[in-house]
């Protein structure tokens, strides 16, 4: 052979640097996997990359994995990982660095390791074989889930990425509240989800329920055991409909609905067409939830058509939030005021739906006081729109991987697991304090396809959240306030127009531009108005 390969045992054999023309020859030789231990560009531009050499590797049949160790002193941590890989992969393996010393300490110092708990380990190995262990695995297929992994394999065609995703069907959510104020048609916010996976994605189609992050699995619901290098957590937020007493059985009926499920936006429509007159009442719960502005925006829709419609001035209309304010950014609390006025809808701060009787058409409310004492208010309706509370996944919140609210634990600037570097966490799911929305996520998925191979390759973390996220505040049918900010408050807009003042331009941004860049970019790894910063 052209290299020189030094045989260590029959499982490992090393060498130097590997070129793409040599792996023909190592196949030939009947090596099943290789460990590439050296960093890429650390020879300079003749050095293949490890994409270049997996891509190759792949094509031959061969199982590549990447490993890189700097020059010096080797960690027991890069130890330990080069042991997992000897385990995992398909035997014989040749393993190369630039000379192929790194490689043979690797092994020695692997040897030489005393595993703590034998049995445990060894069942370990048994359930991530290479056959279900993954470069990644992405918990979740909605915007999040799908958008981070088409952004990675635009990056690195070669990873061999898993989406965890027990749903068949993939939802533009942003959109319901318009379906819910007659703007939009309810069939455009739906495509199977094998349409949207991506094309070199394998989808696995059942839910995770549990994770054991310090043997790099995750625990699935159909009995299997998956494997992962790295681990994305992004399984979104789950509405908690059963933390208010009685709504589950009234919902659809009786005058209850909620724009935050598929098949209730329309039926809000129908509700909003067909009351004349009597009381209509919206809710908002506890944050955190998806989209803070879309309780009040399905208000504002509301009322809007009610104008128009010149029966407003037969309809009470009240806006219940268990929050202090009417939103959380106080730039856009002044022109929001504006259209509580023009629409005469009464305001009620802290106050919290916790009971439904859809039979009588009352709503039971907990109202804080300022004296902080809680008062139990019942209040007839004829309409009622609630948005449901919202949790974190079970089986996110019962993990080692939550933080005290039960969301994925990460640096809110890198996305990174705290307490274990090769996880990642983004979207509704993940403890960075940012309002949950899909303009967030959009965001967030360059962030964490930059850090996570940064985190691979043993680079620095450089790509930074700024906490972008954006609210389009339908405050009537054709107008859009255009929130956008970041961390603290802070005014991140996007566009030079002023973003307090509503906008027909948004508005067609909103129903328009917004739902073909989320089909056509996000979803395709093309990163569109999505730009962030580095850190220096």
């Amino acid at each position: 052979m052209s290299i020189d390969i030094t045989k260590l045992d029959h499982k490992l054999s090393v060498a130097g640097q590997v070129s793409i023309d040599d792996l023909t020859e190592v196949a030939a030789a009947g090596y099943k996997s290789i460990i590439c231990n050296r960093p890429d560009f650390e020879g300079g531009e003749a050095q293949p990359t490890s994409e270049e050499l997996e891509g190759m590797a792949k094509s031959l049949g061969i199982t590549f994995a990447y490993l890189p160790v700097k020059i010096g002193a080797i960690s027991a941590e890069r130890a330990m990982a080069f042991q997992k890989l000897m385990d995992e992969l398909p035997k014989p393996i040749l393993a190369f660095c630039g000379s192929g010393r790194r490689a043979t300490a690797l092994h020695q110092m692997a040897m030489q390791h005393d595993v703590e708990d034998t049995e445990e380990r060894e069942s370990v190995v048994a359930a991530c074989n290479w056959d279900n262990a993954f470069d990644v695995v992405v918990i979740g297929g909605g915007s999040a889930g799908v958008g981070v992994t088409a952004s990675l394999l635009k990056r690195r065609p070669a990873l061999r990425i898993a989406i965890i995703e027990p749903s068949d069907k993939h939802y533009y959510q942003p959109a319901w509240t318009l379906v819910g104020g007659g703007a939009y048609d309810i069939a455009a916010t739906v495509k199977p989800m094998a349409e949207v996976i991506p094309r070199n994605a394998e989808w696995i189609q059942t839910a995770a329920v549990g994770f054991d992050p310090q043997y790099d699995r995750v625990h699935l619901a159909d009995g299997r055991v998956m494997g992962y290098r790295q681990l994305i957590v992004c399984p979104g937020i789950r509405t908690a409909w059963e933390k208010i007493e009685g709504l589950e059985e009234t919902l659809g009926k009786n005058g209850v609905t909620s724009n935050y499920r598929y098949d209730l936006a329309p039926y809000t429509w129908e509700l909003v067409q067909n009351l004349k007159s009597g009381k209509a009442l919206f809710t908002q719960p506890p944050m955190p939830i998806k989209c803070a502005g879309a309780p009040q925006k399905a208000m504002y829709l509301s009322c809007d058509y009610w104008m128009r419609a010149q029966c407003l001035n037969q309809i009470e209309v009240e806006f219940d939030t268990a929050t202090a304010v009417l939103f959380g950014v106080a730039d856009f609390v002044p022109p929001l005021m504006e259209y509580v006025k023009r629409y005469d809808a009464k305001l009620v701060f802290n106050s919290n739906l916790v009971k439904v009787d859809g039979a009588q058409k009352i709503a039971y409310f907990e109202i804080k006081g300022n004296d902080g004492n809680v008062t139990h208010v019942a209040k007839p309706f004829d309409m009622l729109h609630v948005t449901p509370p919202q949790v974190a996944p079970d089986f996110l919140r019962n993990s080692s991987l939550a933080d005290a609210g039960g969301f994925c634990k990460v640096n809110e600037k890198t996305l990174q697991h705290t307490d274990y570097p090769n996880i990642f966490s983004l979207g509704d799911a993940c403890s960075s304090p940012n309002t949950k929305t899909a303009a967030a996520a959009r965001k967030q998925i360059v962030v964490v396809a930059e850090n996570l191979l940064a985190a691979k390759e043993d680079r620095e973390l450089t790509t930074v959240y700024d906490g972008y996220g954006a609210c389009p505040l339908t405050v009537e049918n054709g107008k859009v306030i255009l929130a956008e900010f970041g961390f603290g408050g802070k005014l991140l807009p996007t566009f030079s127009l002023n973003p307090t003042i509503p906008s027909k331009i948004y508005w067609f941004f909103k129903t328009t531009v917004f739902p073909w860049i989320y089909w056509n970019g996000m979803l395709k790894g093309k990163e569109w108005l999505a730009r962030c910063g580095k850190s220096r």
